[in-house]
Formats: C-alpha cells, structure tokens, sequence
C-alpha cells in the first residue's frame, strides 16, 4: 500500500473512530505537522518559550478530542491542524501577555512596588489574530485561506481541495485578504499593529 494510500486509509477509519486510528494518523503525519510547527515558530519572537515539538504535541491533544470531524483527506487534517496550532499560538501569547502584566502575581500596595515593566506578549501574533478575526467576521472564506497557508502551510491547490475551490480563487481570496489584513493593521491606531 503507498503512503497516500495509507492515510487515505487511516483518515477514513480515524473518521469512524476506529481505536487506535487517529495515533497511526498522526503518527504518519507526524513530519508535515512538525514542518508546520517549525515554520510557525521561525515567524515568532527569538526568546519565543514554547517550542515546536510542543506546538505540535498540544494540537495532538486538541485534536485528539474532535470526535465529529470527518476527515476528507491528508490536506483538510493538516487544514484543521494549522487553525489548531493558531489557536496554540494566539492563547499561548495571550498567556505569556498576562503574567508579564502581573496576571500571576500578588498584588502588593503601590509603595512597595515601584517598578517600571514592558508588557510586550507577543504583539505581531496578537495583532495579526485580532485583524484576522475582523476579517472572518466579514470574509469568512477569506480568513481560512490565510489561516491555512499562513498557520499551516498548505499550498494553494490544498487549499483549494479543502475549500472545494479553484487555484485561481485561493490565490484572489489571498491577494485580497493580504491587502485587507495590511490596510486593518496599519490603520487600527495601534502602534505596535504597524
């Protein structure tokens, strides 16, 4: 049996909830998702605490739980795993954004704690999210095509598979999405959105 074959396979009995099914699925695109991961996080932040391997083991642990997905093929698992680890991402910078305003600390009275901080989170990542979630609430269509070329890294003809469109109308939708996206960030009158 080849590889395809093998995954089309596993993805169909993964599907039906066959036990065991959905670890020999990720078992076998285990190296495309860490490809994924690893592009994703060569877009973060150098001092970036959460690693690839782990970006990759929570979305096994996010996606393990989707017991109503029927998996059409290998590009609409990795579809639906690149929007998992955007989500990673996104609630991981959200985290990181917190303890550094203090989310985690006590609170103490102002006297005692004279100290000036820079809450910086991840400010690309969350910038990008929040523009993202603007135009998913106008362009849905849009805003999944970038998510799965840029989060996870789906050529366009996967995209078009998923999506059940042609190459021509994921290239558009990116084309638009990526002049829409720019003209938000730069115009939203925040200054680390620029």
């Amino acid at each position: 049996m080849s590889p395809s074959q093998d995954i089309t396979q596993v993805l169909l009995e993964a599907s039906e909830q066959v036990p065991g099914s959905f670890e020999r699925l990720f078992a076998l695109l285990y190296e495309d998702l860490r490809g994924i991961a690893l592009a994703r996080m060569n877009e973060e932040n150098a001092g970036h605490t959460l690693q690839a391997t782990a970006l990759v083991h929570e979305a096994y642990v996010r996606l393990v739980d989707q017991t109503r997905c029927q998996w059409r093929s290998r590009a609409h698992f990795l579809a639906v795993a690149s929007q998992v680890m955007r989500r990673t991402l996104v609630d991981h910078a959200r985290s990181r954004g917190r303890q550094k305003r203090g989310g985690d600390w006590d609170r103490v009275p102002f006297e005692e704690a004279i100290t000036i901080g820079s809450p910086q989170g991840d400010p690309a990542l969350l910038a990008l999210d929040d523009s993202l979630r603007r135009l998913e609430s106008t362009h849905p269509d849009k805003a999944r095509v970038v998510e799965m070329r840029f989060f996870g890294g789906l050529s366009h003809e996967e995209c078009a598979e998923v999506l059940s469109l042609s190459v021509r109308t994921v290239a558009r939708h990116l084309d638009f999405a990526e002049a829409w996206l720019y003209r938000d960030m730069t115009t939203s009158g925040s200054p680390e959105r620029a």
